[in-house]
């Protein structure tokens, strides 16, 4: 599904993600038993996310998908 967000969103974005991983990294990790492979954090996944949202918000960039 395409979307965007627009560049004068983008810092707003960036904020409510910023500010939920923070709240996420005050409960326990969830134990990954019986997995082979091990957990990835919220933060390490959203990173790159994190990057594109602050280069956008820097050039004062929309943010578009398809």
């Amino acid at each position: 599904m395409p979307g965007a967000i627009l560049a004068e969103d983008v810092l707003v974005a960036l904020d409510q993600l910023t500010a939920a991983i923070a709240k996420g990294k005050a409960r326990p990790p969830k134990e990954n038993k019986g997995q082979e492979e091990p957990s990835v954090s919220m933060a390490h996944r959203a990173l790159p996310l994190i990057n594109l949202l602050t280069a956008a918000a820097k050039a004062n960039c929309n943010v578009m998908w398809s």
